[in-house]
């Protein structure tokens, strides 16, 4: 639910097999299928066999996103994992002795080039041109060796679909599927990419990435909005910076931060890999072993010491624009592995969870003062202390301020009465038939595995969380949302459009 409501927002901001009948009614039934193990690097492996088509689906997550970066290399995490697809001194080159020296030219160009232009004396702009050519004739040099996708056509020629990759501020993923009689190729590849990454075609790279923030953000006025709404709400937590990183960073970074990035989070202790589908759990085991083994342990990472500070006032954003409105506002909450999470699952269900959620009934159905709206908790991550969000999308003629007052209605029922018995009741329904089309493809499986063992280091917990949702009673949702939504507690983000109204259908 989390999941499809987050990418709602985000929406409006901007080889699967058939169903197995017999997945996941119980953790004891489901656990009979799964073996793990930790290998004498630290890395973590979950095999779950699933023997109903020749095929498997992997999920490799690293425990790094947005939430380790620093200022000045924003976006790097998002950075190396475009980078990862580029190959290794044995994929995507031709001669790969000779291309890393011309890398490495191209790392001393850049160093001067990048440190005549931001001289904090001022620069001398026939000097900073002389010195970005000579940096972009490094490139080309470099270029010469490079076979472009070859990484990504291996894949395709011998079977694979669905490759991709995403960064957040939690984690980095990694996934694609392939025939079964692919599996050492896969765990060759796979591991190769980590340990072998090689920073070529960075600088055109990092352009296209900026051409993504531009399209993402600073070309959409929702974008830009819930960029400034969750830098208000987190003032010191990471969570408060972009993924997609500040555009002077984007400009600035280079291969060699993006090369330590991977070098110091990239280690096998802060990984967990997961294959589901038609493979021998034994022989998978091996295979991760003899490849991903190959990994260097590392220095175990270290807790983020920031933590955002208690809210103790509102604070809002508000951008004016001719655009759509848009309204959002969201509550300070624990992260994932607090007691009351669950709790915060419920709240969620309640308002946003299909026709007769409140949300949907109140502004949507019956007020019809906006064309969507829904509340969630877990943004912009788990991992830490995060927000509770609720949203809304006014209709022509509505504003804001309408959808905001009808927001705050239903939650003030929330904090001063109780849900019904049928209410709750088929929340707690939801959630188990939410597990269970959430284990319905081998990719979905593998990605659900993998990100629970990572963030409670226990996989079982994707089980759990359904136990605790059905413990939660009447006095839990009351007690939680009164502590929740408070006005101390509150960030406001409003889009209000510069075009001249239009009155609603119907209306005077």
């Amino acid at each position: 639910m989390k999941r499809i409501v987050v990418a709602a927002l985000l929406a409006a901001c901007g080889l699967f097999v058939a169903p197995d009948g017999a997945v996941g009614q119980d953790l004891a039934a489901f656990e009979k299928n799964v073996s793990t193990k930790v290998l004498a690097n630290g890395l973590t492996v979950i095999v779950y066999e699933r023997r109903q088509a020749p095929v498997f689906s992997f999920f490799t997550h690293v425990d790094v996103g947005g939430d380790r970066e620093l200022p000045g290399i924003t976006g790097v995490a998002h950075m190396f994992e475009h980078m990862a697809f580029k190959g290794t001194d044995v994929i995507g080159t031709t001669d790969y002795k000779v291309e890393q020296a011309a890398l490495e030219q191209v790392e001393r160009a850049y160093v001067a080039y990048d440190a005549e232009r931001r001289k904090p004396s001022g620069s001398d702009p026939a000097k900073v041109k002389e010195l970005e050519q000579a940096w972009r004739d490094a490139i080309a040099a470099a270029d010469r060796y490079v076979v472009p996708n070859e990484f990504d056509e291996i894949i395709s020629r011998q079977g694979g679909v669905g490759l991709n990759a995403f960064t957040s501020w939690d984690e980095t993923g990694y996934f694609f599927s392939l025939p079964s009689n692919r599996l050492e190729l896969w765990a060759y590849l796979e591991s190769e990419r980590y340990l072998k990454p090689v920073m070529r075609e960075f600088y055109k790279e990092r352009d296209v990435v900026m051409e993504e923030r531009r399209m993402r953000t600073d070309s959409r006025p929702t974008g830009r909005l819930i960029e400034q709404f969750l830098a208000s709400a987190f003032t010191a937590h990471s969570y408060g910076r972009p993924v997609v990183g500040w555009p002077s960073d984007l400009q600035t970074f280079s291969a060699t931060d993006a090369l330590a990035f991977h070098r110091r989070y990239y280690v096998p202790s802060n990984m967990v890999v997961t294959v589901v589908g038609d493979v021998d759990a034994a022989e998978a085991l091996r295979l991760v072993e003899l490849y991903f083994g190959r990994l260097p342990a590392g220095d175990a990472v270290p807790p983020v010491r920031t933590t955002e500070p208690p809210q103790q006032a509102e604070r809002s954003v508000l951008l004016r624009d001719r655009a759509q409105p848009f309204y959002v506002e969201g509550y300070l909450k624990p992260a994932a592995t607090h007691p009351d999470d669950a709790v915060y699952d419920v709240l969620g269900d309640l308002l946003s969870n299909g026709r007769t959620s409140r949300l949907y009934r109140s502004l949507v159905r019956d007020k019809k003062i906006a064309a969507q709206s829904a509340g969630f908790s877990g943004f912009p991550g788990t991992k830490y202390p995060n927000l509770f969000v609720l949203f809304a999308v006014p209709t022509p003629g509505h504003t804001t301020a309408e959808v905001r007052d009808a927001i705050r209605t239903e939650l003030e029922r929330l904090k001063n009465e109780d849900v019904s018995d049928d209410e709750l009741r088929m929340v707690k329904s939801r959630a188990k038939a939410n597990l269970i089309r959430q284990l319905d493809s081998n990719q979905g499986l593998a990605l659900q595995l993998g990100t629970a063992q990572a963030r409670f280091g226990d996989w079982r917990e994707l089980f759990r969380q359904v136990e605790r949702i059905d413990k939660v009673s009447k006095e839990d949702v009351r007690r939680v949302a009164g502590t929740t939504f408070r006005e101390s507690n509150r960030t406001v983000g409003a889009l209000e459009s510069t075009r001249a109204a239009r009155a609603p259908k119907g209306g005077r």
